[in-house]
């Protein structure tokens, strides 16, 4: 009976801090976890939603860029953080989805160890081309690669991200081949493509819309089911012809799992208004992202139907990276 008692008063004194914890929270500085390198789409999204999400929420947070491996080192470390509210993570379609199906063991499993958030925006993929390469269009650079097999490059912010992906996907469509260029992240890949070093990739539009708007690289075709309203002249693959190619890359926000209700209640508000309304959509827009604001639960469902998908293109294109 003492031993019973002795538990439930722990037990209740346990629910009181949590509880006292949840009401005083905000109270110190958050850390948003961008586990690509700086420059890159989680890195662009995460500044701006962050900038607007201290705003909401009277507290400071702190962009911490924690790249590698493939965003694994910096998902890993989300995921093994206090759900206490005050670490946050954004990843990508490659963080959440892809690398379920590319690593034995990420190091984080995305549907059991996170509380998802919300999925804040999206943006199709965008086939982008060096201007020192002899092709205008998609057909031609199809011919370029058929006519020089194995010769020309595919820069790609990483083996196993949306972009490798996506290449090694049109590869396979088109029967041609091309060699892969991995870099550590899309700032990086895009330094290489605006110097010349490589010559295709696919990116995420939101990383690369200026470049395109300054004629510094050249774009070739979008990844969605229709053309987008910022570069209507850019055709979709699916419209050119080449079909099963509809792929959008996503960014979401998400949590160590085991938040408190009422903390991700509020995180999950404050995401969703950050996102949808007022200048922070304005900028994302401006950007090229399409606004999505979705809540946890729907992020969730979306999620676990991105990485039944994946998982059929690894097993078709038979590609391995670990």
């Amino acid at each position: 009976m003492k031993n019973r008692f002795i538990a439930a008063s722990a037990l209740a004194a346990l629910l009181a801090c949590s509880a006292a914890s949840a009401q005083g929270w905000p109270n110190r500085p958050i850390r948003l976890i961008v586990p690509f390198a700086a420059g890159g789409p989680s890195d662009i999204v995460g500044r701006e939603v962050a900038a607007r999400l201290q705003e909401n929420l009277g507290q400071p947070v702190i962009v911490d860029i924690r790249a590698g491996a493939n965003s694994t080192i910096g998902a890993t470390m989300a995921a093994k953080a206090n759900p206490d509210g005050n670490t946050l993570l954004i990843g990508s379609v490659g963080t959440f989805a892809i690398n379920m199906v590319n690593y034995k063991d990420p190091g984080y499993d995305s549907l059991r160890d996170f509380d998802l958030l919300s999925l804040a925006a999206n943006t199709p993929n965008v086939l982008v081309a060096s201007t020192k390469v002899p092709a205008t269009s998609v057909k031609e650079v199809i011919a370029l690669l058929r006519a020089n097999p194995g010769k020309h490059t595919f820069g790609v912010a990483g083996l196993g991200s949306s972009g490798h992906m996506t290449s090694e996907l049109l590869m396979l469509r088109t029967k041609t081949t091309a060699i892969i260029v991995p870099f550590k992240g899309a700032g990086a890949t895009m330094g290489a493509m605006l110097g010349g070093e490589v010559d295709l990739t696919f990116t995420s539009l939101g990383s690369v819309a200026n470049h395109i708007r300054s004629g510094r690289l050249r774009a070739m075709a979008v990844t969605s089911g229709k053309r987008i309203a910022q570069f209507q002249e850019v055709p979709t693959l699916s419209e050119l012809g080449y079909k099963d190619m509809e792929i959008l890359s996503w960014q979401g926000f998400a949590a160590p799992r085991g938040l408190p209700k009422d903390i991700f209640s509020r995180l999950e508000s404050a995401l969703i208004a950050v996102v949808t309304t007022g200048q922070g959509r304005t900028n994302l827009e401006n950007l090229g992202w399409d606004i999505d604001g979705t809540t946890g639960a729907v992020f969730r469902d979306k999620l676990a139907r991105e990485i039944k998908l994946w998982r059929e293109v690894v097993t078709t294109a038979k590609i391995k990276i670990d």
